[in-house]
C-alpha cells in the first residue's frame, strides 16, 4: 500500500498509540468469516491468501532457528497466537474489488468485544486504515487490520495472544505483511 508521507505520520503515530496503551493475553476470539473473494483472484495484478492455523503456525514455528535473535522472536510471539488470515489484493484499476465484501467484514468487528481503535482516512488518495482489537477482561486477545485504496485492499486477522510491542517482528513472516510505517527519507 502507498502512502503519501503525511498519510504514513498519521498512521505510524496511531499505531505507536494503540501499542503503547496495551499489553495483552487472553483467550482468542474466533477467526473473521472472510469472504472466499475467488474471483478476485483471477482479476487481481496480485493476490495473497494465506491461512495459518495454530496447527500450522506451531509447524513453522519447527522451521525457525532460535539461535537466530528474529527467528526466536517470532517463535516467542507465536506461541500464543491461533491463527492468522491474510488476504490481500492488487488491481490494474480503480475499485475492481467488491466494497460491500470489505464493509461485510468491518460489521463483524462490530460485535461486542471488538475495539476500533486505530480510524485512519486519507480522503485525496481515498485510502482507510482501520485496526480493531479483540478485547476480553481488558485484555487483547485478537486483531483485524483493514486497509483499503482504490487499487488494493488487505485484510490481516491474528487470532490469540498478542504483544503489541513484539508483533512487529512477525511483519514479512506467516503472510503478516509489512506495514509502510516508516517515513521516507
Amino acid at each position: 500500500m502507498r502512502m503519501s508521507g503525511a498519510f504514513r505520520h498519521g498512521m505510524l503515530t496511531a499505531i505507536a498509540g494503540v501499542v503503547l496503551a496495551a499489553p495483552v493475553l487472553a483467550a482468542p476470539p474466533a477467526p473473521l468469516a472472510l469472504p472466499s473473494f475467488a474471483d478476485l483472484s483471477r482479476k487481481a495484478r496480485q493476490s495473497v491468501s494465506i491461512t495459518l492455523d495454530a496447527s500450522l503456525l506451531g509447524l513453522a514455528a519447527t522451521f525457525l532457528d532460535p539461535s537466530k535473535p528474529d527467528d526466536a522472536a517470532a517463535r516467542e510471539i507465536i506461541t500464543g497466537i491461533r491463527g492468522i488470515y491474510v488476504r490481500s489484493y492488487s488491481f490494474d484499476a480503480d475499485f475492481v474489488y467488491p466494497r460491500a465484501d470489505v464493509d461485510a467484514v468491518r460489521r463483524q468487528l462490530s460485535a461486542p468485544g471488538w475495539q476500533h481503535v486505530v480510524e485512519v482516512r486519507n480522503s485525496h488518495e481515498q485510502a482507510n486504515v482501520d485496526i480493531y482489537m479483540s478485547v476480553e477482561q481488558g485484555r487483547a486477545n485478537g486483531m483485524a487490520i483493514i486497509t483499503s485504496q482504490p487499487r488494493s485492499f488487505t485484510i490481516v486477522n491474528i487470532v490469540g495472544s498478542i504483544d503489541l510491542q513484539k508483533l512487529q517482528r512477525l511483519e514479512g513472516r506467516f503472510g503478516v505483511p509489512r506495514l509502510p510505517l516508516q517515513e521516507s527519507k
